[in-house]
């Protein structure tokens, strides 16, 4: 059998070794090859593929983090007006299935060349947590972790100024960042995009906290969320070409308000894209690459059209219909565990 696979989508830690899991999987288990397609669903549209082989260089790939095969985006009007290319390129590298590594758009185009008679196994990817099929995606954990670390550095700075700082994560739609972040890093206050936020609640913890002797606060914030209607204007950013809002810096508005409002000296911190990056956790890189080593599994068993996924202890396979049919977001109580802990 020879396998394809290709990551899409945001770059995420993990994304490596859910390649080494299936090419040594392939190579070992079943004795298949493996093509990799570069830089996303462009790179399959155009044919830019490059043979994986289990090596000491693929060995190697495990604590990297990125991929090596690139990743990118592709308008979806785009993508289906290609659908005889991708068929043509696949069948002239004699590729039998298609392992597709991506968050929910990913998976969402995999569903669809799946309803279009190409064999195809999705794995779930992203840092946001956000695939409902699923636990937890590889990335996620990595994520919080270097947000943590952010944290706890901001805690001793904060202090020593009796500052106020506000730390922008991103979750562009859920909040699972944030929370688990700001409850790692023992945040005064987490703002996310699934409950939105009053700004004088937000000012009278601090105040409360300054009152109590306690000369710094740190306030954690999504880079989606939103305010309450009427309590201040956040304005809103442009569409990008896939429907995507561009943010106007969240945690800036809400530093900025706080200033005005309180007076004291306020500071932001926006982590960015320091959270997709570097050597993804051990827990990350056991998650991953379990999920590649399924997913080779499901392709050589037939098991086209689904997804692989983790519950409890286990890897699943759920259908790419399940896997997209909406996202998972913060439930209200998980929400109320992290307030509980506001001050």
């Amino acid at each position: 059998m020879r396998l394809a696979t290709l990551t899409s989508g945001g770059d995420c830690p993990g994304l490596n070794a859910v390649i080494r899991g299936i090419v040594r999987t392939a190579n070992t288990e079943y004795g298949s090859t493996v093509v990799g397609y570069r830089d996303g669903w462009v790179g399959l549209m155009e044919d830019r593929r490059v043979d994986l082989y289990d090596d000491a260089y693929m060995d190697s790939l495990l604590l990297r983090g990125g991929t090596i095969l690139g990743t990118g985006r592709l308008h979806p009007d785009k993508f289906k007006a290609g659908l005889d290319q991708i068929k043509f390129n696949l069948d002239d590298a004699g590729v039998d299935a298609l392992i597709a590594i991506g968050g929910e758009g990913t998976l969402k185009g995999a569903k669809w060349l799946s309803d279009n008679g190409i064999p195809v196994v999705g794995v779930p990817k992203t840092i946001d947590n956000d695939v409902a099929a699923t636990d937890y995606t590889f990335g996620f954990d990595t994520a919080v972790s270097v947000a943590t670390d952010a944290i706890d550095r901001l805690h001793t700075t904060a202090e020593s100024h009796n500052r106020i700082l506000i730390v922008e994560v991103m979750g562009r739609h859920v909040g699972w960042i944030a929370l688990h972040a700001g409850m790692a890093g023992g945040a005064h206050y987490t703002v996310i995009p699934e409950e939105p936020f009053d700004i004088a609640e937000i000012c009278k913890a601090m105040e409360r906290r300054f009152q109590m002797g306690e000369k710094y606060g740190i306030i954690v914030v999504a880079e989606g969320a939103v305010p309450k209607e009427g309590t201040m204007d956040a304005g809103l950013g442009e569409k990008d070409e896939f429907g995507h809002t561009t943010f106007n810096g969240m945690g800036q508005i809400i530093g900025d308000e706080v200033k005005k409002r309180l007076g004291y000296d306020v500071r932001t911190t926006v982590l960015g894209h320091t959270q997709r990056g570097g050597t993804p956790t051990a827990y990350d890189r056991v998650l991953a690459t379990r999920y590649g080593v399924h997913a080779t599994r499901a392709a050589h068993e037939g098991n086209f059209g689904s997804c692989v996924a983790l519950h409890g202890e286990n890897i699943d396979l759920v259908e790419l219909e399940d896997a997209v049919a909406q996202l998972k977001t913060v439930p209200e109580g998980r929400y109320a565990t992290a307030k509980a802990m506001f001050t």
